[in-house]
């Protein structure tokens, strides 16, 4: 039976006494009413250290213990968890105490920081404690012992332990699946850059040791390593082997790859590809021309030879070739295509043009509000027509409107002729014939509008964005050969776009010389250039950029360079704070908003703390506005990881006293949470549209448009809201220019690419898509230089769902999508009526009227039933009334009133079948599902993207879609087939008509 004890007092008397089993006694029993008498033993913890202290002493341990506990309880964690590792053994790990948990997580804490500290300064090993480390290891064997492994991973990276983190993962039940999530894990919370790269290395080694590695998964973890030897290894491995199921794999590895947007890696991996071995061809006959570039994507087509058995051999050295080295060489031209970028872009383009819904009837409605002489929403509507339709190759609204579009003049010519650059975006084996009026001309007399070659230059960049090796040289000659800073302009964008993150020392070399001419116009293209060029290689250059910044006198050069050398450190983390810190230092408050894109650039994605608080605090302190917006906006490139968390970080920001900082809310908003449809993104912008400053109401309904792109109505009622919106400030007359253009802007947006691309800065491996996140940054300088807002244009995905056989041709088969069609259905088109600013008022009706209604309705009834005998026929003749032409308006209109209670009649099904390709949006690619009894299987479940099927009945005809002929039954515009059906502008990818005539005007 326990004794009720009262008091400690008894207890530390005993430890003044000579015996040591007294003190023992007193020290068990203390520790065992220390919960309780904590603060009567405080009083004698002197006593209590000394027994501690006392090395004769053989019960130190307890003693230490029973001083832990009383500073626990004091509140002295520092002290506490000293004297808990002076206790050894006898501090429990296993006890379930709020005591032994506070100190475990604080000797973790402690633990981690001392691990981290001597990594920073790159020390050999840390000064640890070993008591401290002895804490640590019992309490990761212990989580492995219990089956806690996803605790001991968290652990295990957080105290820099990748023995532990092996141990962890090779221990648990299902080792490909913690793998998958310790990845997630080094991309959301290790913070440091070398040190992920430390994880994902430990990741790859255990990969690879298992019975069946997943390659996908390895390749993602090299790519991310930047290591294309290993990459290229694999790819080798799966497409020597003699199964097509492994070189289906290669392929959809590749795939997985190029949607990372990596050019310099992938063309890396590419080159690294061994080709077949072979002997020089002695004389080999040359087969069929058929586009097997277009099939295949093969770069080298034109230099290939085409075997009788329908084979290819590269390059024609192709001579009594083993069987598998033939397969090898199929598969190996199959899939530098795919590396390359190529497949992917033509089929991208051939469903782009096929799904095509653009509503024309919005751009006329636009076209009809603008005033002649705004040439800002002239503008505007160039660039709104050019987003609706990026990548389509539609350019029906330009043709029709040609008279119309000659008023452009200048720079606006400039930008119109770059619009085209985005309308046929991916259009690689056209591109130069379709821009070639507008081309510079070599020795042509005069020439054309300087502005339009510029803008054709520019477009050409825009057309190759990423994958600019067939352009790159045309560029550099177009650049050499003219000192027009119109046309210098466009060529540094071109090329910078073209050359996009390839470090090509020859290209930076053209472009820097532009730069030394210190022209205002054109150094401000080639500072930007020269970061496209240098994108994430944290190049020595960027000293050199920021050493002309302070000798030029040009604020435009300045800016320029300020992004430039913002690029360059994309992605490289606390590797850029040295130039972070020289740049937001600076007295320039041009160079110190280049600082803030270096911040948001260097950290991109990665929600890191130390990038928030520093951007937070120039936002609410730096004495330029400029810097202020900047540092808002830059958040949004930070958060773009986790964009749930941006509403709630800017939300006090958006309600600033001052409009820069609203706007810089508004499009931080709008970048981090673009294409998601987030609620409350959405609910911080709305207020934000109405607000009493025109340019933070632009930057609102543009952030708008953003973040609701692809969101149907159905799925939320505010998006039909928000369109109405634009509507009536498009219309309103008495609107400011301001508004309106953001207004035509946000139209564009939220019907890009033909309402079949989203904004994605993620991949499907939650990976970065670098060339989007670039293109939204460069986009976001639109304030200073409105032709920067194609830029936008690199970040749209489309949302489309494309499977693909082992010949990466696209068979037609069906799958579901669990959901409600209309959840996800196109926007209606729009009507008529809406492209007039009348309302249209309910017809009155007189009683009069009516009465002669009634009695003219029991003439034709008594009539109708003279002439047939049948009631059942008279009946029939009666509703044909209403079918048929009305005899009257009035008449039809009220016929139309009982449609509707016709059609509610249909319950609208649950599900839909749909017919590969078909467009998935991102809210809908968790109800995608395979069918059970379907023909294919995916290689890899995903809901959308670029999949490669199994074909499991391969001896059936395959019946194909997305094929090489244009359709020739119907305008691939459903949405508006009226401007677009038999229009020369509705193209087959291989099959081209003139391009448009050249709009030169003179005044």
């Amino acid at each position: 039976m326990a004794t009720m004890v009262s008091s400690a007092s008894g207890l530390l008397a005993m430890l003044n006494e000579n015996h040591p089993l007294l003190k023992l006694h007193a020290l068990n029993n203390l520790n065992a009413f220390v919960d309780h008498f904590w603060h009567e033993i405080s009083t004698s913890v002197p006593i209590i250290e000394s027994l501690y202290e006392d090395e004769e002493f053989d019960q130190r341990q307890l003693a230490a213990l029973l001083v832990s506990k009383v500073y626990y309880y004091l509140g002295e964690l520092n002290e506490s968890l000293s004297y808990a590792l002076g206790a050894g053994p006898l501090f429990d790990v296993s006890e379930d105490s709020d005591y032994v948990h506070t100190l475990l997580a604080k000797a973790i804490d402690e633990y981690a920081s001392l691990r981290s500290k001597a990594a920073e300064l790159h020390e050999a090993a840390a000064k640890v404690d070993p008591r401290l480390e002895a804490i640590v290891e019992r309490m990761l064997d212990k989580c492995i012992l219990d089956g806690k492994y996803h605790q001991a991973m968290g652990m295990s990276i957080e105290c820099r332990r990748l023995d532990k983190l092996e141990e962890a993962i090779t221990r648990s039940d299902n080792v490909p699946g913690t793998l998958s999530s310790c990845i997630n894990i080094s991309h959301s919370f290790v913070n440091r850059r070398e040190y992920r790269h430390e994880v994902l290395r430990l990741l790859v080694k255990v990969y690879q040791k298992l019975p069946s590695p997943d390659y996908l998964s390895i390749c993602q973890c090299l790519m991310f390593l930047d290591e294309p030897e290993g990459v290229a290894s694999i790819l080798e491995k799966l497409l020597r082997s003699g199964s097509k199921d492994e070189a289906l794999l290669a392929f959809q590895i590749a795939f997985d790859l190029v949607e990372n947007e990596h050019q310099a890696f992938l063309l890396n991996v590419r080159d690294r590809l061994t080709d077949p071995k072979s002997q020089p061809l002695e004389a080999v006959q040359p087969g069929s021309s058929e586009p097997d570039s277009a099939q295949n994507g093969n770069a080298t087509a034109s230099e290939d030879v085409h075997m009788t058995d329908g084979t290819i051999a590269p390059n024609g050295t192709l001579h009594e070739m083993d069987p598998n080295e033939v397969t090898y060489a199929e598969r190996l031209a199959k899939i530098k295509g795919i590396l390359s970028g190529e497949t992917s872009i033509q089929l991208t383009l051939q469903f782009l043009y096929r799904h095509n819904k653009s509503d024309l009837l919005i751009l006329k409605t636009i076209k009809q509000s603008v005033e002649m002489r705004n040439s800002v929403c002239h503008s505007a509507t160039i660039y709104a027509n050019a987003i609706m339709h990026a990548g389509t190759t539609v350019d029906t609204f330009l043709r029709e409107n040609l008279d119309w579009l000659s008023r452009a003049t200048n720079w606006a010519k400039f930008s119109a002729t770059a619009g085209l650059g985005v309308i046929h975006r991916g259009h690689l084996q056209q591109g130069r014939s379709l821009m070639a009026p507008y081309l510079p001309q070599t020795g042509a007399a005069g020439g054309g509008s300087p502005y339009s070659e510029g803008g054709a230059l520019y477009a050409l960049g825009l057309i190759h964005a990423n994958h600019g090796e067939g352009i790159k040289q045309f560029l550099r000659d177009s650049l050499r050969s003219t000192s027009v800073e119109v046309i210098q302009h466009g060529a540094c964008l071109g090329l910078g776009l073209a050359a996009l993150g390839t470090a090509d020392e020859e290209i930076y070399d053209d472009v820097k010389n532009v730069l030394y001419t210190d022209s205002a116009v054109a150094g401000e293209a080639s500072g930007i250039s020269m970061g496209l060029l240098m994108v994430g290689t944290a190049s020595e250059k960027a000293s050199e950029m920021l050493t002309y910044a302070h000798e030029t006198q040009h604020e435009k050069i300045i800016r320029g360079l300020a992004l430039g050398i913002a690029l360059t450190v994309y992605g490289r983390e606390e590797e850029a704070d040295t130039l972070i810190e020289q740049m937001t230092r600076d007295q320039d408050p041009i160079l110190r908003y280049g600082g803030m894109y270096a911040l948001a650039l260097a950290y991109s994605g990665t929600a890191n703390n130390k990038a928030i608080r520093q951007l937070l605090h120039f936002a609410v302190s730096d004495v330029s506005d400029d810097v202020r917006r900047t540092a808002v906006l830059a958040l949004g490139f930070v958060l773009y990881s986790e964009p749930e968390q941006t509403p709630r970080i800017v939300s006090l920001l958006s309600e600033s006293y001052n409009p820069h900082v609203r706007y810089g809310a508004a499009l931080a908003v709008g970048i981090s949470c673009a294409g998601t449809g987030l609620s409350e993104a959405i609910s911080l912008l709305e207020p934000l549209t109405s607000d009493v400053v025109d340019f933070v109401r632009q930057g609102a309904l543009i952030a708008m448009a953003m973040v609701m792109v692809q969101t149907s109505e159905a799925s939320d009622s505010r998006v039909g809201t928000f369109r109405r919106q634009l509507e009536k400030i498009i219309l309103d007359k008495h609107e400011d220019t301001m508004s309106k253009m953001g207004a035509i802007l946000a139209s564009g947006i939220l019907d890009a690419g033909g309402r079949n691309v989203t904004i994605k800065l993620l991949s499907k491996t939650k990976h970065d898509k670098i060339t989007a996140v670039v293109g939204l940054a460069v986009f976001s300088q639109f304030w200073y230089w409105y032709p920067l807002i194609y830029f936008i244009s690199l970040a749209f995905s489309p949302t489309a769902f494309i499977g693909l056989n082992y010949d990466l041709k696209v068979p037609r088969f069906e799958f579901l999508s669990h959901a409600k069609p209309s959840l996800f259905e196109y926007p209606r088109p729009t009507t008529l009526p809406t492209t007039t600013s009348a309302v249209k008022l309910p017809t009155a009706v007189l009683s009069t009227s009516a009465k002669a209604k009634s009695r003219a309705k029991k003439e034709a009834d008594q009539k109708a039933s003279a002439e047939k005998s049948s009631g059942e026929e008279s009946s029939l003749a009666g509703s044909n009334i209403g079918k048929g032409k009305p005899s009257s308006e009035k008449d039809g209109e009220s016929m139309q009133v009982d449609n509707p209670s016709e059609k509610k009649a249909e319950a609208e099904p649950s599900f839909e079948l749909l017919t590969n390709p078909a467009r998935v949006v991102p809210a809908q690619e968790k109800f995608v599902k395979f069918l059970e009894e379907s023909r294919y299987v995916p290689v890899k479940l995903a809901p959308s993207g670029f999949v490669l099927l199994r074909d499991l009945r391969p001896t059936e005809p395959e019946v194909l879609s997305l094929t090489d002929t244009p359709l020739s039954t119907a305008s691939p515009a459903g949405g508006s087939a009226t401007g677009q059906q038999g229009s020369a502008s509705a193209m087959a990818v291989d099959e081209e008509p003139p391009p448009p005539q050249p709009f030169e005007y003179s005044a």
